[in-house]
């Protein structure tokens, strides 16, 4: 991808509504732009990361057996009625008349309409166990949106859902989808806690969140040192300092998180009251049992900056980057224009479409300060001097380690060193 021909709108300041480090960095790297009250245009490189996101969330949920969907984002009434919850749900829920007078909300989640789903398509035991997922627009209408991502009113986001016959079985896929989020935080690069948690709005009778470790994140977790005990504050058996209940063995480590995903056992909730019934082996009418598994998709982009940066900018992990290259031209002469051209056909043969080229006719600070801010791992700096001796420059943006090294030797160098992506 050549930055002459990427819509790349970076600002030199950030703009004074901006409260956080992700806020502030992804308006300033052209990642965003506002339109109202948190509600965010994605730009091309914000949109590359969330594709890149998704990407990994789609492999796992594939992997465990769960099958993609699309659910509408425009919601009937009458189903939030059977659950009760549009009597209950809030403000938050968007509600609204069509033409016709009849009552709509925008959905802000999808236990309603999937159950109603299933209860018409699955009678029997033998359709069963069933999992299905969705990646879709949301709206919560949040009385004080704020922290661009963070705290949004409209956002993208991952939800699926389970159908088992018994709650042995469900107890089991629900460890199995724990385990999944536990691959998917850890394939994005990030560090991060499970921690056991409250059932909220959602409701059920098991929880867990994933939380991404962050100085300024707004929850307060704690952790054991030696096992794999973590909950958040209102859960925690133990507080900062006092030894685990758990195993009685490590003391507990208190940590700021931001939540990014959370998993749910909802056991006979839902499809109680929605009547999702199948017929078991003996032919007896049973409810199926359920649990949800949500990911934020724009709050994990935000949440990966508050842990990546620094006073350049934005440090993304390789796997979320919106490129894992960026080679810099430090200016149009044809010699250096003519090396990059060879370099960007050579990168891009072994990683398509994961190199950015910078080849603005802009002064070389403005393109190596846009190249920090955005924050791609590996740059690649052509310039005349280097060019007379056959070499470049890369240098591995979290590290900050930049060496010299032969252009033929290149590759080789980022395929088996600290630049390897």
């Amino acid at each position: 991808m050549l930055a002459s021909h990427l819509f790349m709108p970076t600002l030199r300041d950030s703009p004074a509504d901006a409260e956080v480090v992700s806020h502030k960095l992804l308006l300033r790297g052209g990642f965003i732009r506002k339109l109202s009250s948190g509600i965010y245009h994605y730009l091309p490189l914000g949109l590359r990361v969330i594709k890149k996101i998704e990407a990994i969330i789609r492999e796992e949920m594939n992997a465990v057996g769960a099958q993609e969907l699309l659910m509408p984002f425009v919601l009937p009434q009458e189903l939030w009625k059977e659950t009760g919850r549009w009597d209950v749900y809030g403000k938050e829920l968007l509600r609204f008349k069509d033409r016709h007078d009849h009552d709509y909300c925008l959905g802000p989640t999808h236990e309603e309409i999937i159950t109603d789903i299933v209860r018409k398509e699955v009678r029997s035991y033998r359709q069963l166990p069933l999992s299905l997922y969705q990646i879709q627009t949301k709206f919560r209408d949040e009385i004080r949106p704020r922290f661009g991502l963070m705290r949004g009113r409209e956002f993208i986001m991952k939800d699926c859902y389970s159908f088992d016959k018994t709650e042995e079985e469900a107890k089991k896929n629900y460890g199995r989808y724990y385990e999944a989020y536990k691959k998917i935080f850890t394939r994005f690069g990030l560090k991060f806690r499970a921690v056991e948690a409250g059932t909220g709005a959602i409701g059920g009778s098991l929880s867990h969140e994933f939380q991404v470790l962050a100085d300024s994140g707004e929850d307060e977790i704690v952790s054991c040192c030696q096992c794999d005990y973590a909950a958040n504050i209102e859960k925690a058996e133990s507080r900062n300092g006092e030894t685990c209940n758990r195993c009685c063995q490590g003391t507990m480590e208190l940590f700021r998180g931001i939540e990014v995903g959370q998993v749910f056992y909802l056991g006979t909730k839902y499809s109680k009251a929605l009547k999702a019934h199948y017929l078991d082996e003996k032919g007896e009418v049973q409810l199926m049992v359920m649990g949800c598994y949500g990911i934020g998709i724009g709050r994990t982009m935000a949440a990966t900056v508050e842990q990546g940066f620094d006073h350049q900018g934005i440090i993304w992990p390789a796997p979320l980057a919106p490129f894992r290259f960026v080679l810099v031209s430090l200016s149009t002469d044809s010699k250096i224009m003519e090396a990059c051209q060879k370099i960007d056909k050579e990168l891009s043969k072994n990683y398509p479409d994961d190199v950015l080229w910078d080849d603005r006719d802009e002064r070389a600070g403005v393109k190596l300060n846009d190249a920090d801010l955005i924050g791609i791992p590996v740059q690649i700096v052509v310039g005349p001097r280097g060019l007379e001796k056959g070499e470049v420059e890369i240098k591995n943006r979290k590290s900050g380690k930049k060496e010299n090294i032969k252009m033929d030797q290149l590759i080789h160098v980022i395929k088996s060193s600290d630049y390897r992506a």
